[in-house]
């Protein structure tokens, strides 16, 4: 009987659009985002890698080069190649995308536009956030507030990944209903606030995880099966 195939964490696609290094590089980037590739872990050799990924060493080589520059993996000389310490998993990110790509095969739509949309509508958010009537401020003042808006952002999206874990009793953020430009005090009381709230979603998604240490998603699986090959 033939054994069913096993799921490849590392498989490219050579007939993609999508460059195959690049496809390998967000492969790497999923494990190490969602902690199935922890910090301090070692990573496959070039060869294993790419004999794994069906792509030449050089491949492989230009990817954790591209890692190593983002501060994502280190290098040893005579050791190999590792994930960086102090690298800060999000487990839920596999969840959330799950979800997402359920919804999205419900209305007809696959992987790719889904893909497609989300980059999309994140750089058009990030342009919009970039938008700011200025007015008689002087540039420190710009600047001050350009920097709370970027924290904001930052704590928005990490929040965005602990919504099952916010409870009613946590401070919320104040909202406007009417546009307007934020003066600096009102953007620091929301930076405060998102990050209390952080903070105790935080807490509430520590004693989930430990909760639901059982359950794993196909990733997990699929790192599961591929760390024991030598």
């Amino acid at each position: 009987m033939a054994q069913q195939a096993e799921a490849n964490p590392f498989a490219v696609d050579p007939g993609d659009e999508l460059p195959v290094g690049l496809q390998l590089a967000w492969r790497l980037r999923a494990l190490i985002s969602t902690g199935q590739l922890a910090s301090g872990e070692r990573l496959p050799s070039f060869r294993q890698l790419a004999g794994w990924a069906g792509v030449n060493v050089n491949t492989v080589r230009g990817v954790y080069e591209g890692l190593e520059r983002d501060g994502l993996v280190v290098s040893r000389q005579g050791q190999g190649t590792f994930v960086a310490a102090g690298v800060a998993p999000n487990p839920e990110l596999e969840e959330i995308v799950a979800e997402a790509l359920r919804r999205a095969r419900e209305a007809g739509a696959g992987p790719r536009e889904l893909a497609i949309v989300a980059i999309a509508c994140a750089g058009v958010e990030a342009d919009a956030d970039g938008i700011e009537a200025a007015g008689g401020e002087d540039s420190e003042t710009i600047e001050i507030r350009a920097e709370l808006r970027r924290q904001i952002a930052r704590l928005e999206a990490e929040l965005a990944s602990y919504a099952r874990d916010l409870t009613a009793e946590l401070p919320t953020a104040p909202r406007r209903a009417v546009a307007h430009v934020a003066g600096v005090q009102e953007l620091e009381s929301t930076r405060d606030t998102l990050i209390a709230q952080l903070s105790e979603a935080q807490k509430a998604a520590e004693r989930r995880v430990r909760r639901e240490a059982d359950e794993m998603g196909p990733l997990g699986r699929a790192m599961g099966r591929w760390r024991a090959r030598p």
